[in-house]
């Protein structure tokens, strides 16, 4: 057997694959939902429900989404090139110790400056830390995947210390956590009284402009270069390193981006818990939107449905709402198979 890369597959085939890796995610999924001794129909119908079925179920959806897909974008930007970024957690940890100090009260600031600021110097905080990562392997040739998966454990432990120092709250009755930001430095909520709020349109504005870029500029057309053959980018005049080093900095402003919005627009402080694996799911969003900046928007919401969904499943069918975190892992691994085919033709010889 060997892989032969098609010329240019058709519009049918590309969307035809992903469609084969959706549905043999649900197919598979099947099989573990009867053997709990649940019907798949009315699992998925309720995991639906849960995800879209009311209005409360699709603002939580949405509000679940936000995060995915800032760091959705920051996975998509950086796998484009190569550069293969496992540290959007850590980013994203990042630019939240970064909002608390800086939204507690230290800049006696209007809301409609402070906010802009506080985004501005959190993407500057999550973009110095993949710098790091990019330099190693462009100077060093130090493997990104090995000190990007370390940063996450080292940041949440250096967040850990600051918790248990000096951001720990007074008034925090112990807890570790930090002060609340002031009001100055919240994301005002989209709907009264729902937990919606504007991080979700700065989302979705991120994304079209992540599109831009990467459709519009030379910095795009250089990604895409670089990731599809870094020697004849390199043979034309690209100069690869500076290129991924341009990729870096995108990539880790925007998965601190979802630190901001967390802690600025939903949270109010920051905690341990602030991200239960946001950075590592945005990576199967990433893979679920073949790296496209605006299909990131669509898989983050589908993804976020999954788990919003699977919660409420869990309590009308009896069956474990882990059965998301299945359903997620699954959807990756298959979808890697449709990039894979859609890409290239099997030869049996």
């Amino acid at each position: 057997m060997r892989l032969e890369p098609k010329s240019a597959p058709s519009l049918a085939v590309t969307l035809m694959f992903p469609l084969a890796a959706i549905a043999t995610t649900l197919f598979l999924t099947s099989m573990l939902v009867l053997a709990a001794g649940a019907s798949p129909l009315s699992v998925f119908y309720l995991v639906a429900k849960g995800a879209a079925g009311s209005q409360f179920a699709l603002v939580e959806t949405l509000t679940r989404a936000t995060p995915l897909i800032f760091t959705g974008l920051a996975i998509a930007v950086a796998f484009r090139a190569k550069l293969w970024n496992i540290g959007a957690e850590a980013q994203l940890y990042i630019g939240g110790v970064v909002t608390v100090v800086l939204g507690t009260g230290a800049l006696p600031l209007p809301s409609v400056i402070l906010i802009p600021v506080i985004m501005i110097a959190a993407m500057a905080a999550g973009a110095a830390l993949l710098l790091g990562p990019a330099v190693l392997k462009t100077r060093f040739g130090v493997d990104e995947v090995v000190t990007t998966l370390l940063l996450n454990f080292i940041v949440l432990l250096f967040v850990s210390m600051l918790l248990e120092g000096v951001l720990k709250d007074p008034m925090g009755l112990g807890w570790p956590q930090s002060q609340k930001v002031i009001a100055e430095a919240q994301l005002p909520r989209i709907i009264q009284g729902k937990r919606l709020h504007y991080g979700f349109v700065i989302a979705i504005v991120s994304a079209v402009l992540v599109w831009l870029v990467m459709k519009k500029t030379v910095l795009g057309y250089e990604m895409r270069a670089v990731g599809h053959n870094p020697e004849g980018a390199r043979f034309v005049g690209i100069l690869v390193n500076r290129t991924l080093m341009k990729t870096a900095l995108l990539s880790g402003g925007l998965a601190a981006l979802a630190g901001f919005s967390e802690v600025s627009g939903l949270k109010g402080n920051l905690t341990l818990d602030l991200s239960p694996g946001y950075g590592y799911t945005g990576i199967v969003v990433a893979m679920l939107a073949m790296l496209n900046p605006l299909g990131v928007i669509a898989s983050a919401i589908f993804v976020a449905g999954i788990f919003v969904g699977a919660d409420a499943m869990s309590r009308a069918a009896k069956v474990p709402s882990y059965i998301a975190d299945v359903m997620v892992a699954t959807s990756l691994l298959t979808m890697v198979v449709a990039i894979l085919l859609t890409r290239y033709r099997i030869k049996w010889r």
